[in-house]
């Protein structure tokens, strides 16, 4: 899988999870509950699998809130990750 194809898959399982919000988010904890085994859910493409637990123990100075919408708090994730090195 390359580098985009992995990035793309993240954004549609990132943009179907937490796409079920009410927005605007206040607070990651908002997000819990949409995360189908909690906190030990992950995100997987290819070799690349991100625990929903590091979104915001590792890369959440990445994030920004409140969010209005899906697609912001997408792209602050997903920048995240390429700040990391993990994209």
């Amino acid at each position: 899988m390359t580098s985009d194809s992995t990035e793309a898959c993240l954004r549609e399982q990132f943009a179907t999870t937490f796409g079920q919000a009410t927005f605007p988010l206040r607070d990651p904890f908002e997000l819990l509950p949409l995360l189908p085994d909690g906190p030990a859910t992950e995100f997987e493409a290819g070799s690349v699998v991100v625990p929903a637990i590091d979104l915001g123990m590792v890369y959440g100075t990445y994030q920004t809130y409140p969010y209005d919408s899906v697609d912001a708090l997408v792209d602050d994730l997903i920048h995240g990750l390429k700040q990391e090195g993990v994209l």
